[in-house]
């Protein structure tokens, strides 16, 4: 999940070399933090939010295939 994250995170950013993505594993739920450039922060956020939602979207989609929960924390 991490490197899934990491590789979109560093396709949108114009400082790919800033994304650093760091997980927090549990049972069942699994919290990956995303931290990017302050200047990249809105290209990652997107308008209304949509990008990330998009993120997460893709996340849980690969979460459920391994029947857990993983959430999407953009860290400023």
């Amino acid at each position: 999940m991490k490197n899934v994250i990491k590789y979109i995170a560093q396709a949108l950013v114009d400082k790919p070399e800033m994304v650093e993505v760091s997980e927090t594993a549990g049972n069942q739920i699994s919290v990956l933090e995303l931290k990017v450039a302050k200047e990249d922060l809105g290209k990652v956020i997107g308008k209304q939010g949509r990008t990330a939602q998009a993120m997460r979207t893709i996340l849980s989609a690969a979460s459920a295939k391994l029947n857990k929960r993983s959430v999407l924390e953009i860290i400023e």
